[in-house]
Formats: C-alpha cells, sequence, structure tokens
C-alpha cells in the first residue's frame, strides 16, 4: 500500500521539487554574498535544509534554507567577528531552537505583534536593497545601511565610463536586467509557465547576455569540490563564546530564525488544507540544521516563505518534494558546478534587491491602519530603527512600542455616572481596566453622587479590577453610610475579575451585594 501510494504521489513531488530548486537555487547563492559569505555556503545551507530538515520538518510543506531577514544579521557579524565565529554562535543557536521544541515552547516563538513582524522585514528589505545596489555595480557594500546610502552616489559616478572610468556599469546593467525580467514575469507570466521562477529567468538570461558580449564583470566564484567549502567548527572556537556578544548573537538568531520559521510555518497552513504543522516539531527540526549549519560553517537557515508557496502552488503534497530539492541542490554544485562560476554576481544582487523591496509590504502597512495608528507606528519605528541603528535596536523598539501600547490600553477606564428610573437610585458604569491609576478619577466621579444614592456597579464590563479600587469603594461606602447611601456590587463579576484568586473570602461589610431571587 505505502509503494503503490508513493508510485501516485512520486511524479507530482517531483515536479514540485524541481520549481523549489529551481527557486532555492539563485536565491541560496545571491542571500550568501549578501550575508558576505561565499556563494557555496548558502548552497550548503539550502542543502541541509532539504534533505535533513526536510525530512524532520514538523511543517511538511515547508522549504527551509538561507533566508534575506537573516542577511543583514549575519553581515554584521562576520564583519565584526570574522567567518569563524558564525559556526560557534550557529551551533549554540540551534541548540536553542532545538531545546525550545523539546520544552513545547513552539508557540511562544510566534508570540509577536505582526507590526514588529512587518516593521522588521521592511527594514531588513531596505538594508538588502541599499547593500545590493553596491553588489549590482560589482562594488563592496559598507558596513551600515546609511553608510550605504550615502556612499551610493560615488559608486555610481565610479561605475560610469565617461566619469569615473570604470566597468561597474556593465554589471550595473546587467543587475537591472535582471530586476526588470523579474517583474514582467510575475505581472505578466503565462498560465501554463507559472512554474518557472522570475528569479531563474532573469539570472539565466543575463548570463547568457554577459558571455555572449564577454562583459568583464565578476562572477561566482564556486569550488569544484564541495568539500572544500566546508569550514569544520574548531573545538577551541566555542571557547569564544563565553563573550557576552557572542551569546548576544546566538540568542538574537535563534530568536528572529525561530519567528520568521513559524510565521512561515502559520502562512503555508493557510495556503493548503493538508497536515498542520507541528509547530514543536518544526523548531526542534530547525535547531538540529542549524547546528549542522554551524557544523559545516554554512549561513544559519530558517522555514522561507518564497519558496514554501512555491512548493504548495506547484502540487507537493508531502515532505518528499523538500526533501527532493535538497537533493537536486547537491547535484547540481558537484556536477556541475562550472555552470554556476560563470553566473553574475551583479545578476544574483539584482535578485537580492528585487527580494528586498517584495519585503517592504506596503499593502501589510496599510492593513495595520484597520486596528489604529499603534500598529502603523510601531511598523515605522521598527523599520527606521533597524536602518538607522541594527537589527536587534529595532527589534527591541518594536516590542517596547508595543508593551507601551498594552500598559495603555491595561490603564484605559471609562467610568459613567448614569441616573436610573427609581428615584435615588444610579449606576456607576465601569469599563476596561479599574487598576490603581484610575484611582484618582473613580474618587472624582464618586464625589458627585448625591447624598442618600444607591449606586449600582456592574462589572459585567471590566476586564480587571485591583484591590486598590476596590478598596476605594469600600471606603466610600462606609463614608456615606451615614447619610443613607448604598453601594450594589454583581458578585459574579467580582469572583471572576477581582485581582488574585477566583475565590475570595474577603467580607465588605459595607457593600451590598445582591442575593438570588
Amino acid at each position: 500500500m505505502r509503494a503503490e501510494h508513493l508510485r501516485k504521489i512520486l511524479p507530482r513531488e517531483l515536479m514540485a521539487s524541481v520549481v523549489v530548486f529551481l527557486v532555492a537555487l539563485p536565491l541560496c547563492m545571491g542571500i550568501a554574498i549578501a550575508s558576505g559569505m561565499p556563494p557555496a555556503k548558502g548552497l550548503m545551507t539550502g542543502i541541509i535544509g532539504g534533505l535533513v530538515v526536510g525530512w524532520m520538518a514538523g511543517s511538511p510543506l515547508q522549504v527551509s534554507g538561507p533566508a534575506a531577514g537573516l542577511a543583514v544579521l549575519v553581515f554584521e557579524i562576520v564583519r565584526q567577528h570574522g567567518m569563524a565565529m558564525l559556526g560557534p554562535i550557529l551551533l549554540l543557536a540551534g541548540l536553542l531552537q532545538l531545546l525550545a521544541g523539546r520544552l513545547r515552547l513552539g508557540c511562544w516563538f510566534r508570540v509577536t505583534a505582526p507590526a514588529v513582524v512587518y516593521g522588521m522585514l521592511a527594514g531588513i528589505g531596505v538594508l538588502i536593497v541599499l547593500s545590493q545596489l553596491h553588489v549590482m555595480l560589482d562594488g563592496a557594500p559598507q558596513p551600515s545601511g546609511l553608510a550605504n546610502l550615502t556612499g551610493f552616489p560615488h559608486a555610481l559616478l565610479a561605475a560610469l565610463p565617461t566619469l569615473g572610468g570604470g566597468l561597474g556599469w556593465q554589471a550595473g546593467a546587467l543587475g537591472l536586467g535582471t530586476i526588470v525580467v523579474m517583474a514582467l514575469w510575475d505581472k505578466c507570466r503565462p498560465q501554463r509557465l507559472r512554474f518557472v521562477p522570475g528569479a531563474l529567468l532573469g539570472v539565466g538570461l543575463t548570463t547568457g547576455i554577459s558571455l555572449l558580449l564577454e562583459l568583464s564583470v565578476k562572477r561566482v566564484e564556486v569550488p569544484d569540490n564541495l568539500a572544500d567549502a566546508i569550514d569544520w567548527l574548531r573545538p577551541a572556537d566555542l571557547l569564544n563564546l563565553a563573550d557576552p556578544t557572542l551569546l548576544l548573537a546566538a540568542f538574537t538568531v535563534a530568536f528572529i530564525a525561530s519567528a520568521e520559521t513559524l510565521l512561515s510555518a502559520a502562512a503555508v497552513d493557510r495556503m493548503h488544507n493538508g497536515q498542520r504543522s507541528d509547530f514543536d516539531k518544526e523548531l526542534s527540526a530547525q535547531g538540529v540544521g542549524n547546528m549542522l549549519c554551524g557544523l559545516f560553517g554554512a549561513l544559519p537557515m530558517t522555514g522561507v516563505i518564497v519558496r514554501s508557496s512555491a512548493n504548495v502552488q506547484a502540487g507537493a503534497t508531502t515532505r518528499l518534494s523538500a526533501m527532493l530539492h535538497g537533493a537536486w541542490l547537491l547535484a547540481f554544485v558537484v556536477l556541475l558546478s562550472s555552470v554556476l562560476q560563470r553566473i553574475p554576481v551583479a545578476s544574483l544582487a539584482g535578485v537580492l534587491v528585487y527580494t528586498g523591496i517584495k519585503l517592504v509590504d506596503i499593502k501589510a502597512f496599510r492593513g495595520l491602519a484597520r486596528y489604529g495608528r499603534m500598529p502603523m507606528l510601531t511598523y515605522a519605528a521598527t523599520a527606521l530603527a533597524i536602518i538607522f541603528t541594527d537589527l536587534l535596536t529595532g527589534v527591541l523598539v518594536g516590542f517596547a512600542l508595543t508593551l507601551v501600547k498594552l500598559a495603555w490600553k491595561a490603564a484605559r477606564l471609562k467610568i459613567s455616572l448614569i441616573p436610573l428610573s427609581a428615584p435615588h437610585e444610579m449606576e456607576l458604569r465601569l469599563s476596561g481596566a479599574a487598576t490603581f491609576l484610575k484611582v484618582p478619577a473613580l474618587t472624582r466621579t464618586l464625589g458627585r453622587v448625591p447624598a442618600g444614592s444607591i449606586v449600582h456597579v456592574p462589572l459585567g464590563n471590566l476586564s480587571y479590577i485591583d484591590h486598590a479600587c476596590l478598596e476605594l469603594l469600600e471606603e466610600w461606602a462606609r463614608a456615606n453610610a451615614a447619610s443613607g447611601s448604598r453601594l450594589i456590587i454583581e458578585p459574579r463579576g467580582l469572583k471572576r475579575r477581582l485581582e488574585g484568586r477566583t475565590r475570595t473570602t474577603v467580607s465588605y461589610k459595607h457593600l451590598t451585594l445582591p442575593t438570588k431571587a
């Protein structure tokens, strides 16, 4: 029965795996270059993501590999600490992911406001665009987004033959051509050829043109033997993890990789009606994958929505397609490395520029307007902080704004005093959270209650009430009892919303609790 089922699904899975392979091939190399690493490092991550993580994954239709979301962080790590330190950082980050998955903490990595996630991706997208514009001109990116922005006019002038006398304009034309082809293909792609990725088409066409015209541009450097690209983790390098900076980098990689993976898995679940994702299992698989990437000296990996959506759209129904795409990558690198060496670096940079532009999702920004101005502010602040500082600072700014909004919401309390139809009866309506912050406002409202009134206080619209507000009500009832005033509170609301234990044994002798009829 199993063999019969395999024969039935194999043709579809093979086709889907080829589609994903064609999407992953240029992206693996482009993301590696954007990360300041050799292209072979990105291909190794894609192979591990397919063969190992694809087999272990808790999200069977998700495809793992190097992601643009981590390119900026990896570039900074390599610049500050060197390529050798990436291995220990990934080993620790993967271990953290594995432990988190085993401890069933997968759902907690998704406790991130969408505004922060969208803002993070937008900031990363802008940084990728600013850095890869230099690579498109066969130049070297600067260490910061601001430096890339201010240095681009000089790089552009140097690339023009009439002004700078350089040949960067040839590379720039190839990169721009790649972007144009991808954009036109996305807009005008025939239905029959929907499986052909625009990135592969753009890179293939510009590579052919560069070879035909014999352009003097930088080309991809891939070793003839994949084993030569492996930088084994040295045990001595593990001692460097005592450095707090490296520890922080490992935690940052683990968190961002986990968040991107699980958000991607949730998005993949919405694309099909098959097996749902096991987030804890997926997190554990990603941890194993990143530990292997650290051991081999490759790039970090995450679940990638671009490759995963291509996998679903190509008709994949099992994890076999993700595994086979890793096998195709391995076979291509081993058997056809000479083909990869002919690809212009500027073409891959063009792919990354186009990808970075797509990461700045304007529709997502506009969609946040439905929830008020604060999510839009969080999006913009997170993105700008990432652009002008660094990735970790930007994410922390986003989280801080989210917590500020939460605290502000928790401190909101609408208070109104409404006369009832019965004589000398009023209703004190409370809506929101009754905390100690609102004691002054509640005191002022109670001060307007006429003497001898019966005040009803329903708690049905309260999300929370603390002891400070309850003590204020008790104090008011005790102070005004001599004038004939009474305070009537709904007991169920009191038990449901009072801070602390659900069962309350406190006696409020000056508060009247209505009895059942």
